[in-house]
């Protein structure tokens, strides 16, 4: 396994398609897939636990640690602020405006259909088949954060995720800031009657300044006059439960007397990712900052694959009509740009690879002259040197980096666990 990772661009890459792989087996044999996904979990697990006591770079890792845990911070805030806002975009309208408002007209879900015309039915079949899904991305870049254990990326790998976190924070809240400023009505008109317990009717902010002003001389006047000059008339009451000082986020969510007695996050659960077009596509983002960090730091054919996979998973995303074109094209967009930007002020590098190179230079004179005399052993005694002047502790540090190590794994797996757990609807 070790040897294998170690292959640039040959055995990560090998790995991470053998994950896929596996996975899509449950759509063969749900048997056979029951049975070889843990125990693929189980070997990944058991070869990077074998590698802890031969890793160099805890040093590296502890420096990287506290960006780590801030990013976690940040990106779950982030993840808590759009969920609060998807729900309130789906539920702000009623469940009437869903159901009679018809999708936006959308060139790319022509041309699928067009192309399913054209194409051989094999084809059609592969650009149909659910190959990969966000859990996969996600898992793919742990892998790619966990194979610094094994040399073939660069350490820390606490720093790659710390910045992958953060990139993902930022995107997810300029997301939210886009699909909230603009309601987009869904691509799957049904969505919001099948998952929504929420008012038919809209909210009273949408029935002073929206729903009068929706017929085209309405507009024009509202226009001119620059003011709302519409009569409401009376509101419909707002169900309002008991959430003690949550409750401002009643306006927001919407609850109806069927969930009265759920607190307020099982209703941002049960929203999954939406019913609204939420422009950009988070799961298309999740994708390409995947397949960004692993070109970056990786490469080889497999980046090319998984950029292949991006394409795959966005053309789906469209073709199932779960997000309008615009939405991937943007998320691709925006997702390169994060990526780039990030790099611009978050490198967390290996101090140890610095202070062999000014060792180097040190001595850069006494290994020439050692070479030029031909004396071995003064040349083994300065290589000696650099490698001890790059060594990462004490004895006493070493069982601080002992404790920081298991608990960075047990951590980081824990993270991993809760992760797939809550965020894997996107």
């Amino acid at each position: 396994m070790s040897i294998l990772l170690k292959l640039k661009g040959g055995g990560l890459g090998l790995v991470a398609i053998t994950y896929i792989g596996v996975d899509y087996i449950r759509h063969i044999s749900p048997i056979w897939h029951e049975f070889l996904q843990p125990l693929l979990w189980g070997v990944l697990a058991l070869a990077a636990l074998v590698r802890i006591p031969f890793y160099r770079h805890w040093s590296a890792e502890l420096k990287a640690a506290l960006p780590f845990l801030f990013s976690v911070v940040f990106m779950v805030s982030a993840l808590i602020l759009e969920a609060i806002s998807v729900r309130s975009v789906s539920a702000v309208l009623g469940l009437d405006w869903h159901n009679d408002t018809r999708p936006l007209p959308d060139v790319g879900q022509w041309l699928v259909l067009a192309l399913n015309e054209k194409l051989p039915q094999t084809l059609v079949n592969i650009l149909r088949a659910r190959i990969i899904g966000l859990h996969h991305y996600l898992m793919l870049f742990i892998m790619l954060a966990f194979s610094v254990l094994f040399g073939s990326i660069e350490s820390p790998g606490l720093g790659i995720g710390a910045r992958y976190m953060f990139t993902m924070g930022i995107g997810r809240l300029l997301r939210t800031i886009a699909f909230v400023s603009t309601i987009l009505p869904s691509a799957r008109p049904w969505c919001a009657q099948a998952r929504f317990q929420v008012p038919r009717f809209p909210h009273p902010w949408v029935q002073k300044y929206y729903t009068p002003y929706t017929e085209s001389y309405a507009i024009n006047r509202v226009i001119q006059l620059d003011a709302a000059y519409a009569d409401p008339g009376g509101y419909n009451s707002e169900f309002r439960p008991d959430w003690g000082w949550m409750s401002f986020l009643i306006d927001f969510l919407r609850p109806t007397p069927p969930e009265g007695s759920l607190p307020w996050y099982h209703l941002l659960k049960r929203a999954s990712g939406g019913c609204n077009d939420l422009i950009y596509s988070g799961h298309m983002l999740v994708a390409v900052l995947t397949a960004m960090a692993w070109m970056e730091a990786y490469g080889g054919y497999s980046s090319a694959i998984i950029w292949m996979l991006v394409f795959h998973s966005g053309q789906r995303e469209i073709r199932e009509r779960h997000h309008y074109s615009v939405d991937c094209i943007l998320a691709v967009y925006m997702g390169i740009f994060l990526w780039k930007m990030t790099r611009r002020f978050w490198p967390v590098e290996d101090e140890s690879k610095k202070r062999r190179l000014n060792k180097l230079e040190t001595i850069h004179n006494r290994l020439m002259q050692a070479a030029k005399d031909s004396d071995i052993d003064v040349v083994r005694e300065i290589l000696e040197e650099v490698k001890a002047s790059s060594q990462e502790s004490t004895n006493s540090q070493s069982k601080t980096m002992w404790i920081f190590s298991i608990g960075t794994i047990i951590g980081t797996i824990s993270l991993v666990l809760i992760t797939f757990i809550a965020f894997s609807d996107g």
